[in-house]
């Protein structure tokens, strides 16, 4: 997997309370990935990019919100998220939540 894909798969951490939590309780971290994105290229993105072992990836797709612009029905995009455990003892030092 060349650099180029990586930064295609990964996106950007997702950071909420709920990751915040699940940071702290077990060890894991949630992206967003490219709608395309498999497990296997998820798993790899983030090996490659943080230098952790990955254990699990579990992947969902989160469909988009109908809103209203300007008066007129419109919609939000669907996106993907993964969250990514990784092995004990490991750490993600720039996505920790303080």
């Amino acid at each position: 997997m060349n650099n180029e894909r990586i930064y295609q798969v990964i996106r950007m951490p997702h950071v909420s309370e709920k990751t915040a939590r699940l940071q702290a309780d077990s060890n894991q971290y949630v992206f967003e990935v490219a709608l395309d994105a498999t497990k296997q290229e998820i798993s790899r993105a983030v090996e490659k990019l943080f230098e952790v072992d990955v254990e699990q990836v579990r992947v969902l797709k989160v469909k988009g919100k109908s809103k209203s612009f300007r008066m007129r029905p419109g919609r939000q995009k669907d996106w993907k998220k993964a969250y990514v455990r990784i092995k004990a003892g490991q750490t993600i030092e720039e996505l920790q939540a303080d």
